[in-house]
């Protein structure tokens, strides 16, 4: 059963938290370069898939309930980052993303998101490279 958790896991976190770094990323060069369009999509499909993303943590509780892993420290570090990465979205990219979009001025708010959205995906990042090293782990992976 862990193994097929650990499948929808990843495939989520590929399917769902990639589009929204990807979209998140192109959106403040989408707005300087004036395609509000593009900016638009961008902005729905950052949007749309933070709510899917939100099967990576559940599947990852499922995950590391069936390898007995919860109290692991490289485990719990992944959970904070990971509540830190959702905060920084819901908080700070899908918010500002929304206002450049209703603004007519964007100078000086389109670098605060770029280094926003540079957060995230770092976070993300960091979460990613724990999930594979799992440093103190007694899993030999």
């Amino acid at each position: 059963m862990s193994k097929i958790l650990l499948s929808v896991h990843v495939l989520a976190a590929i399917l769902a938290v990639g589009p929204v770094a990807v979209a998140a990323s192109m959106f403040p060069a989408a707005v300087r370069k004036g395609d509000l369009k593009i900016a638009k999509v961008l902005h729905r499909i950052c949007r749309v898939y933070a709510y899917a993303a939100i099967a990576v943590p559940v599947f990852g509780f499922g995950v590391a309930g069936t390898m007995h892993v919860m109290g692991d420290p490289w485990l719990l570090t992944s959970i904070g980052l990971t509540a830190v990465a959702a905060a920084v979205l819901a908080l700070l990219v899908l918010p500002r993303q929304r206002r450049l979009l209703a603004e007519e001025s964007t100078s000086g708010k389109l670098s605060r998101l770029a280094m926003v959205t540079g957060v995230f995906n770092l976070l993300w990042a960091a979460v990613t490279v724990l999930m594979i090293v799992r440093p103190g782990s007694s899993t030999g992976a």
